[in-house]
């Protein structure tokens, strides 16, 4: 934290969502003396969250209002319905209320700022970013949707690092639109494709972005291949990339890691790091946090999280996954009613696809995180377009339900893949079925 007496205040409304637990510590790193709220307080995977923002200085409050101070800015997410007791409880008391991606751009101002967007790898190529500029001794700020491997511990989540340069790389969420809050100097779009938006208001989105940024764009430009000159290679701990003739090796797995690869590879050059600290850097890359991690192997199942959330990302996620084993077991939980009944006819239309004859899909009830949506959605609609192809490989289950068929039909070579976003509860899951396995008759 920086010295000196501190002044300002913040309060966050569910402290320990993707985009607010880096925030809180972002908060701390320039000074501020921060509290937080959240519903999921003795759930699984959010105490843990919790007990590291405790660990790091942030104050912890139910979400009943209790938490908001007189003098504290209130930071909420678009997720935030506007009767929350937080949010009501800051009314009362003059407390003025900010968006989150509006304070993370106020703590951007005036520093050499980095955002990295796209429909997918964002996450990822943040944290490739950031570790390659921590190699090279630029010391940056990373704040960030996910958590980094490298930066993760006892007590330290990984997705917030602390420098002390004026370099700060930031995931920009295209969501919510939030990512036209930052003015940075450098951007990444990854990719684009249909997922929050449709197609058209989804370029238009990214457009409008690009024209904020001032030094220059790598990745999707809007025009043209994004991985043009793009070489992959794959080798015994991942994949290498080749650019401009010289081939840079990232060990974590898939043809997908490889491209976000290249965009790190490529921005990197571009702020001009040579490139043999760009090259050692992303070497010392281990990867993140529910991307692909390996949680365990059990009586030769292995278990795999990840946060695949789109059928671009499930397909990823899929096909990385399933090379080499015997079949996959997959249990997916939609993260929001909203983008499940925009993407249905293309999510049936992927898993249909990857889901082979011996495999097997459960769908999980979607992830309630709260607000103003319409809950008449359900899962069902999926298997339901799914019916004419796979109609006995897939079922909706409960969780657990699904944890215990999975733990139980589960056999030697075959791969158990746990993906959805938001939940704070399918890293537990993953243990669940690990534990399920191995206690196995």
């Amino acid at each position: 934290m920086i010295s000196g007496k501190v002044e300002r205040k913040a309060h966050l409304v569910g402290v320990a969502g993707v985009g607010m637990s880096p925030l809180a510590q972002a908060l701390l790193h320039a000074g501020y003396d921060v509290s937080g709220s959240d519903r999921l307080l003795d759930s699984g995977e959010s105490a843990e969250v919790l007990a590291a923002l405790k660990s790091a200085g942030v104050r912890v409050f139910p979400q009943d209002g209790s938490g908001v101070r007189p003098g504290a800015e209130l930071v909420v997410s678009t997720a935030i319905e506007s009767g929350n007791p937080d949010l009501v409880a800051a009314g009362r008391q003059g407390c003025p209320t900010v968006h989150r991606a509006v304070m993370l751009a106020r703590l951007c101002e005036g520093r050499r700022c980095v955002a990295v967007t796209g429909t997918s790898g964002k996450s990822t190529v943040t944290g490739m970013v950031g570790v390659i500029m921590e190699h090279a001794g630029l010391d940056p700020t990373v704040v960030n949707g996910a958590c980094v491997l490298n930066w993760r511990g006892p007590g330290r989540m990984g997705n917030m690092r602390g420098g002390k340069s004026d370099w700060w790389v930031i995931e920009a969420d295209e969501s919510d639109r939030s990512l036209l809050n930052y003015n940075p100097e450098w951007a990444v779009v990854t990719n684009m494709s249909a997922d929050h938006f449709d197609m058209e208001d989804t370029r238009a989105l990214f457009a409008a972005f690009r024209a904020k940024v001032k030094a220059g764009v790598v990745g999707d430009t809007g025009g043209g291949d994004p991985y043009e000159g793009f070489g992959f290679g794959r080798t015994a701990f991942g994949s290498s990339v080749s650019i401009g003739g010289a081939e840079y090796e990232v060990h974590v797995p898939g043809r997908h890691n490889a491209e976000n690869a290249f965009m790190a590879v490529h921005l990197c050059l571009r702020l001009g790091i040579a490139p043999g600290p760009v090259r050692a850097g992303l070497a010392t890359f281990r990867g993140i946090h529910r991307r692909l991690e390996k949680v365990g192997e059990e009586r030769g199942v292995l278990v795999i999280d990840d946060y695949a959330h789109n059928p671009a990302k499930i397909a990823a996620a899929w096909e990385t996954a399933a090379a080499g084993r015997r079949r996959v077991f997959a249990l997916w939980r939609p993260h929001g009613f909203g983008p499940l009944a925009k993407m249905k006819a293309d999510l049936a239309a992927v898993f249909g696809r990857l889901c082979g004859p011996e495999d097997r899909i459960w769908l999980l009830p979607v992830y309630d995180a709260g607000g103003t949506a319409d809950r008449t959605i359900r899962p069902e609609c999926v298997m339901d377009l799914m019916a004419a192809s796979c109609a006995d490989r897939v079922s909706v289950a409960e969780p657990a339900v699904a944890a215990a068929m999975a733990a139980d039909e589960a056999r030697d070579g075959d791969v158990v893949l746990v993906m959805g976003a938001r939940d704070p509860g399918l890293p537990s899951l993953c243990r669940e079925i690990l534990r399920r396995i191995a206690a196995r008759i």
